[in-house]
Protein backbone atom coordinates (compact mmCIF):
# COMPACT_ATOMS: atom_id res chain seq x y z
CA UNK A 1 0.00 0.00 0.00
CA UNK A 2 0.89 3.56 -0.81
CA UNK A 3 0.49 5.66 1.75
CA UNK A 4 0.84 9.45 0.73
CA UNK A 5 1.97 10.70 3.73
CA UNK A 6 3.40 14.50 4.30
CA UNK A 7 7.03 13.12 3.77
CA UNK A 8 6.54 11.09 0.83
CA UNK A 9 7.70 12.55 -2.69
CA UNK A 10 6.69 12.06 -6.12
CA UNK A 11 7.71 12.49 -8.96
CA UNK A 12 5.86 12.46 -12.26
CA UNK A 13 6.95 11.64 -15.85
CA UNK A 14 5.54 14.51 -18.26
CA UNK A 15 6.04 12.30 -20.91
CA UNK A 16 3.92 8.80 -21.77
CA UNK A 17 5.04 5.79 -21.53
CA UNK A 18 5.00 1.75 -23.09
CA UNK A 19 2.41 0.29 -20.73
CA UNK A 20 3.89 -3.13 -21.42
CA UNK A 21 6.63 -1.86 -18.92
CA UNK A 22 6.64 -3.83 -15.96
CA UNK A 23 9.02 -3.38 -12.60
CA UNK A 24 12.08 -3.68 -14.04
CA UNK A 25 11.46 -1.78 -17.15
CA UNK A 26 9.83 1.24 -15.18
CA UNK A 27 12.61 1.39 -12.70
CA UNK A 28 15.05 1.38 -15.47
CA UNK A 29 13.18 4.24 -16.75
CA UNK A 30 13.45 5.95 -13.77
CA UNK A 31 17.13 5.96 -13.85
CA UNK A 32 17.55 6.91 -17.76
CA UNK A 33 14.68 9.32 -18.30
CA UNK A 34 13.94 11.17 -15.11
CA UNK A 35 17.82 10.73 -13.46
CA UNK A 36 16.44 9.35 -9.93
CA UNK A 37 16.92 6.67 -7.82
CA UNK A 38 14.05 4.13 -8.18
CA UNK A 39 15.63 2.89 -4.89
CA UNK A 40 15.10 5.97 -3.10
CA UNK A 41 11.42 5.07 -1.67
CA UNK A 42 9.83 7.74 -3.33
CA UNK A 43 6.78 7.35 -5.71
CA UNK A 44 7.08 7.55 -9.75
CA UNK A 45 3.82 8.46 -11.49
CA UNK A 46 3.85 7.31 -15.54
CA UNK A 47 0.65 7.91 -17.63
CA UNK A 48 -0.27 5.86 -21.11
CA UNK A 49 -0.53 7.90 -24.12
CA UNK A 50 -4.69 8.00 -24.13
CA UNK A 51 -4.17 9.48 -20.24
CA UNK A 52 -6.47 6.87 -19.13
CA UNK A 53 -4.26 4.92 -17.03
CA UNK A 54 -1.37 5.50 -14.76
CA UNK A 55 1.61 3.34 -13.19
CA UNK A 56 2.73 4.09 -9.88
CA UNK A 57 6.15 2.53 -8.93
CA UNK A 58 7.58 2.28 -5.26
CA UNK A 59 10.52 0.77 -3.44
CA UNK A 60 8.66 -0.40 0.02
CA UNK A 61 12.05 -1.33 1.45
CA UNK A 62 11.33 -4.45 0.64
CA UNK A 63 10.84 -4.62 -2.89
CA UNK A 64 9.20 -2.19 -5.99
CA UNK A 65 5.26 -1.88 -5.48
CA UNK A 66 3.54 -1.29 -8.66
CA UNK A 67 0.27 0.30 -8.61
CA UNK A 68 -1.82 0.06 -12.17
CA UNK A 69 -5.08 2.42 -12.38
CA UNK A 70 -7.70 2.21 -15.03
CA UNK A 71 -10.07 5.48 -15.18
CA UNK A 72 -13.72 3.82 -16.92
CA UNK A 73 -15.17 7.18 -18.19
CA UNK A 74 -12.92 9.78 -17.66
CA UNK A 75 -8.79 10.76 -18.16
CA UNK A 76 -6.50 12.18 -15.68
CA UNK A 77 -5.76 15.76 -15.75
CA UNK A 78 -1.65 15.21 -16.66
CA UNK A 79 0.61 18.03 -17.09
CA UNK A 80 2.04 19.20 -20.80
CA UNK A 81 3.94 16.79 -22.11
CA UNK A 82 7.42 17.52 -22.56
CA UNK A 83 10.73 15.69 -21.68
CA UNK A 84 10.92 15.77 -17.55
CA UNK A 85 9.90 15.07 -14.31
CA UNK A 86 7.44 17.30 -12.20
CA UNK A 87 7.43 16.82 -8.08
CA UNK A 88 3.77 16.90 -6.79
CA UNK A 89 2.63 17.36 -3.52
CA UNK A 90 1.01 14.55 -1.49
CA UNK A 91 -2.65 16.26 -2.18
CA UNK A 92 -2.07 16.78 -5.61
CA UNK A 93 -1.45 13.13 -5.88
CA UNK A 94 -4.55 12.38 -4.66
CA UNK A 95 -6.21 13.94 -6.41
CA UNK A 96 -4.76 13.01 -9.38
CA UNK A 97 -5.41 9.33 -8.70
CA UNK A 98 -8.64 10.23 -7.85
CA UNK A 99 -9.33 11.27 -11.35
CA UNK A 100 -9.75 14.57 -10.24
CA UNK A 101 -7.78 18.30 -11.72
CA UNK A 102 -4.99 18.07 -9.51
CA UNK A 103 -4.25 21.66 -10.86
CA UNK A 104 -6.75 22.66 -8.57
CA UNK A 105 -5.33 21.65 -5.42
CA UNK A 106 -2.90 24.83 -3.37
CA UNK A 107 -1.39 23.70 -0.42
CA UNK A 108 -1.99 26.23 2.42
CA UNK A 109 1.21 27.80 4.15
CA UNK A 110 1.13 28.10 7.73
CA UNK A 111 2.18 31.42 9.15
CA UNK A 112 5.00 30.81 11.31
CA UNK A 113 4.49 31.67 15.19
CA UNK A 114 6.99 34.61 16.50
CA UNK A 115 6.50 32.98 19.97
CA UNK A 116 5.72 29.61 21.68
CA UNK A 117 2.27 29.17 23.44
Amino acid sequence: MIAAGADLKIYVATRPIDFRCGHDGLAAKVQEMLGLDPFSGAAFVFRSKRADRIKILVWDRTGLVLVHKRLEVCKFVWPTIADGVMRMSPAMFAALFEGLDWRLVRPEEARRPQVAG
